[in-house]
C-alpha cells in the first residue's frame, strides 16, 4: 500500500509541477487552487507512504516520478524538445527508480 500510495504522490507532483506555469506567479485563481491542492495531496501522500518505507527510496521515487511525468508532460503537450540524450536520461531515472524499489525490503 505504501508504494501506491507514493505512486500517487508522484503522479501528483507532476500535476503540480506543470500546474506551476499555468498559475502565472499565483495570479491566475483556478490553475493556483489546482495547483495547491496537487501540492498538498502529494506531500500528505508521500508523509504516509514515509512510514513504512526508507525516507532516502521515498524521496528519491517520489522526485523522480515528479521529474520524469514533468518532462514528459513537457515534450507531449508542451512542446519542449527532445533528444536522444533527454530520453536516454529519463530513462536512467526510471531504471533508478525501479532498482530503489527492487533494492527495498
Amino acid at each position: 500500500m505504501s508504494w501506491l500510495l507514493l505512486v500517487i504522490a508522484g503522479l501528483l507532483e507532476v500535476v503540480w509541477a506543470v500546474g506551476l506555469k499555468y498559475t502565472h506567479g499565483f495570479s491566475r485563481l483556478v490553475p493556483s487552487v489546482i495547483t495547491i491542492v496537487a501540492m498538498i495531496a502529494s506531500m500528505a501522500l508521500l508523509s504516509w507512504a514515509m512510514k513504512n518505507l526508507p525516507v532516502g527510496t521515498a524521496y528519491a521515487v517520489w522526485t523522480g516520478i515528479g521529474a520524469v511525468g514533468a518532462s514528459i508532460t513537457g515534450i507531449l503537450l508542451l512542446g519542449e524538445s527532445v533528444s536522444l540524450l533527454r530520453i536516454a536520461s529519463l530513462g536512467m531515472i526510471v531504471f533508478g527508480i525501479i532498482g530503489l524499489k527492487l533494492a527495498t525490503h
